[in-house]
């Protein structure tokens, strides 16, 4: 049975949480804790337990400076934080600060077992309802940089490389069309993708496209 320290000041939300987890006879709550120093106080007792979870906002101390003690004292306690807070700033410094999982008090029971299971065997996870904005603001960034450029910024030649790139033609295909060698093609293609700073040219052509520099 795994062992967790259960760290919230909220007595009703603290036991609802308890009775949650010793339901399953998976886990059994160690120790309850009101505050970051009571956690840190139990584990200098001598109580180590598989899994620390814990609020954010507590008196005395709250979970943040309780992740700073802990990534000095106790790295190898991983911590999943349950909290209100659900802004990516709150998520950015909990993870910064050390913690291996995040959760919005508003996941239900089957994504508070499957996070622990997943910090069980030194993975981390993050609670759909904040990882999916998150993967859809890289994406957005990824595929539409935000800087502007026109199309006076390319040359002719490279805008005929660009609306070629986009009717599928391989760089053999491009030279012998513009009758200009395989190497010179390359050669517009990394102009292109240092300018634009694409990665590929999937997202070469999602930026020529955003930007207007082809219809």
């Amino acid at each position: 049975m795994k062992q967790i320290i259960l760290a919230e000041d909220h007595k009703v939300i603290r036991n609802g949480v308890k009775m949650l987890l010793e339901s399953t006879q998976q886990y059994q709550v160690l120790h309850e804790a009101s505050n970051g120093q009571e956690v840190i106080d139990a584990l200098n007792k001598g109580l180590i337990p598989d899994l620390i979870v814990s609020d954010i906002g507590m008196p005395v101390m709250d979970g943040i400076t309780m992740l700073t003690e802990l990534k000095q004292s106790y790295p190898q306690i991983p911590v999943l934080i349950m909290s209100m807070m659900e802004s990516d700033a709150n998520l950015y410094q909990t993870i910064k600060a050390g913690a291996r999982g995040f959760l919005t008090k508003s996941v239900d029971a089957d994504e508070l077992f499957f996070a622990i299971s997943r910090l069980m065997v030194g993975e981390r996870y993050i609670c759909s309802s904040l990882a999916i904005p998150i993967i859809d603001h890289v994406i957005e960034k990824e595929l539409v940089p935000n800087f502007k450029m026109r199309s006076s910024d390319f040359s002719s030649r490279e805008i005929e490389i660009l609306q070629l790139i986009g009717q599928g033609l391989t760089n053999v295909e491009m030279a012998d069309k513009l009758f200009i060698s395989k190497r010179t093609v390359e050669g517009h293609r990394q102009s292109l993708i240092d300018k634009t700073g694409a990665r590929n040219t999937a997202v070469l052509m999602r930026f020529a496209y955003a930007n207007g520099i082809i219809d």
